[in-house]
């Protein structure tokens, strides 16, 4: 009976030994799925492009839209003329030189169609930070200054037994706040866990904590965008002021003999100076 009870007891042995290295060899695969100093979480690492596309069939919210600007530099002895109907300007630039008749001389300008620069594809490589992370979920409206704020994530997060670790770097960015670590681990340790709920001032809010991708510009195209109603003229004197000029190009862009008609806006550079034209997206 003896040398029975020693084989179960042995046997017993062996099974728990077996398991054991079936959990290590779980945790080894595990380990080398996710190396210690990459944040578990599928990101891209490959460029990433964008060629003009949108989705069809989806509202967009305006502010969207309304943040583009393209600005346009105005030399000086210039000026950009905006009709109300782009068949004007179609016609008034038929004729590349006009000339404008005053009471003691005449001026004599060019004219040419305007182009602005828009982007229709951009490459962006993304990249995955090691040792920062994305707070997001801040509520609006918090009577907290910036710096408050960014002192108390970084005391929160701060601490070991909140998961976290000492903080290198802070910035505040639309939707979120960025926190760099000095290690490695703690980015991921973070990550991992996701949610928080953070004291800010006399509540707590759940804060979501995510990795931080970084995104670097590679390539870029751009072609010439046409702008049907407005125009350049250029190769202006400087004989008239400023006002005095832009009444007199309004009242000749205006005249149907000169093949013009309503104009919208007139917006005039004088020599020795320059300007910029601002170009926002039309508001639907």
């Amino acid at each position: 009976m003896s040398a029975l009870h020693a084989l179960q007891k042995k046997q017993a042995q062996l099974k728990m030994r077996l398991w054991e290295l079936q959990q290590l060899k779980m945790k080894l695969r595990d380990r080398e799925s996710f190396p210690p100093d990459k944040v578990p979480f599928p990101m891209p690492e490959v460029p990433l492009v964008f060629r003009g596309h949108i989705q069809q069939g989806r509202e967009m919210a305006k502010s969207v839209v309304s943040n583009l600007q393209i600005c346009y530099p105005l030399p000086g002895g210039s000026a950009l003329v905006t009709f109300d109907d782009p068949n004007v300007a179609k016609q008034v630039l038929q004729q590349k030189e006009h000339t404008i008749d005053m009471e003691e001389f005449r001026l004599r300008v060019q004219v040419q169609p305007l182009e602005l620069p828009m982007l229709t594809t951009i490459q962006v490589a993304s990249q995955m930070s090691d040792k920062k992370v994305f707070v997001s979920g801040i509520p609006a409206g918090l009577k907290l200054s910036e710096e408050e704020l960014l002192d108390k994530l970084e005391i929160f997060f701060g601490k070991t037994k909140n998961g976290g670790g000492d903080v290198e770097t802070r910035e505040l960015l639309q939707g979120g706040v960025v926190l760099g670590f000095t290690k490695d681990e703690v980015a991921q340790q973070l990550c991992q866990k996701g949610q928080f709920s953070v004291p800010l001032g006399k509540q707590q809010f759940p804060l979501t904590v995510s990795p931080y991708v970084s995104g670097e510009i590679q390539k870029a195209q751009v072609r010439s965008q046409p702008v049907p109603q407005s125009m350049l003229v250029l190769n202006i004197p400087d004989v008239l002021d400023g006002p005095e000029l832009q009444d007199v190009l309004e009242i000749h862009f205006q005249k149907p003999t000169r093949g013009g008609g309503e104009v919208e806006a007139v917006i005039v550079v004088p020599p020795g100076q320059r300007g910029l034209a601002v170009f926002t997206a039309k508001s639907v």
